[in-house]
């Protein structure tokens, strides 16, 4: 039983899916100088735990599907790991990389050094870091595994002490880190891109999912018997979330950029967001009768949340082109239909990738990681 697949981890995946998309196009918004404070808030405050939830899924998969009481062939793991993260980043990478240059005749980003800093640091297109860092999680995964089983020997105090030196780096890489305090350069360099390959950055949310797989009778009872006191406290991280925003925005007096480059998902508060949106969902579908029509479109956002994780910044650029041939503003009612463009757009895509791969394996194996598709 252990491989078996948890359909509330897979509805969070699709949700989380949602997230990011609606993350990027509240970036978009802000060509709009008098951009919806509240609608930004919407797309950039509360869909923050998407990325970093992200983690929490992946690690839960991963101890389902390789239980701490098998052997772990590491190899086999990282020659999969490889085929399904790095061939996609890989091949991603490059088609960004080849649209750039070819859509501002800039070929300088090929320059040797420059390409080996836009592989390594997944500078290619904004979205790509994560499976940067997801790579460097895999590669470690013998650490994790040995800090997995001495959380579950005593998941008590050591949980706690892991949140609060979770909390306590991610304020010093945030707030207080600078890389102009290192005098190497390359030094400074890989501080400067800590974001894309850090991976402590996430080990607690990733460490939870571990948890959560490895102990997940223990996991639905404690989601069973807390239910109301995991929605207060998703309830109450959120408000936090929104409330530094607003605070940011209307007591500080800065714009919804910058309150949001504070106001993020490794923020003191934006951590325990994180953890609060992950327990909340999983008890929400696990625990709440979905509405019969939902349950397709949650599995379809769960099973085509990859490619479209992967293609959606192509469709943004295309669309934000064509909105500013046309002298088209990011208005709120435009806002909600360039959302949802995107998202149908985005699934398209992946679907006619997925029915072409039927015939071509070689297309799903470079764009998804899969040589031979779902059926």
């Amino acid at each position: 039983m252990s491989g078996q697949r948890i359909t509330a981890v897979e509805y969070i995946r699709g949700v989380a899916m949602l997230g990011v998309v609606g993350i990027h196009t509240g970036a978009c918004t802000l060509s709009n100088p008098n951009v919806n404070l509240h609608l930004f808030a919407l797309l950039e405050i509360v869909s923050r735990f998407s990325v970093p939830i992200f983690f929490f899924v992946s690690a839960f998969g991963l101890f389902r599907s390789h239980p701490l009481d098998k052997e772990l062939h590491y190899g086999q793991f990282m020659l999969r790991r490889f085929r399904m993260v790095l061939i996609p980043y890989l091949t991603w990478s490059i088609l960004y990389m080849l649209h750039y240059s070819l859509t501002y005749n800039d070929f300088y980003i090929w320059k040797p050094t420059l390409v080996y800093k836009y592989f390594l640091f997944g500078l290619a297109s904004y979205q790509l870091y994560f499976l940067v860092i997801l790579l460097w999680f895999y590669a470690s995964i013998p650490l994790w595994r040995c800090l997995a089983r001495a959380l579950i020997r005593n998941p008590f105090p050591w949980i706690g002490i892991l949140l609060l030196l979770q909390i306590v780096f991610n304020y010093y890489s945030s707030y207080t880190l600078r890389p102009s305090a290192f005098s190497n350069r390359y030094l400074a360099v890989l501080v400067e891109y800590r974001l894309s390959y850090w991976v402590v950055h996430y080990l607690f949310v990733f460490m939870l999912g571990a948890l959560c797989a490895a102990r997940f009778a223990d996991f639905v009872h404690f989601t069973e018997r807390f239910r109301t006191a995991i929605y207060c406290f998703f309830a109450s991280t959120l408000a936090g979330m929104l409330l530094f925003y607003y605070y940011l925005v209307y007591g500080c007096q800065k714009g919804p950029e910058a309150a949001v480059n504070l106001a993020h998902q490794l923020s003191p508060i934006g951590v325990l967001y994180t953890i609060a949106a992950a327990l909340f969902l999983f008890t929400l579908f696990r625990q709440t009768a979905i509405p019969k029509p939902v349950i397709p479109v949650l599995m379809l956002l769960s099973e085509h949340s990859y490619p479209v994780y992967l293609v959606h910044p192509f469709l943004i650029y295309y669309l934000t082109s064509a909105m500013s041939m046309i002298g088209l503003i990011m208005s709120t009612p435009v806002t909600v239909l360039f959302y949802v463009c995107l998202i149908i757009g985005s699934l398209l895509f992946a679907i006619a990738i997925k029915r072409l791969s039927r015939t071509y394996p070689l297309i799903s194996l470079l764009l998804s990681g899969k040589s031979t598709p779902k059926r």
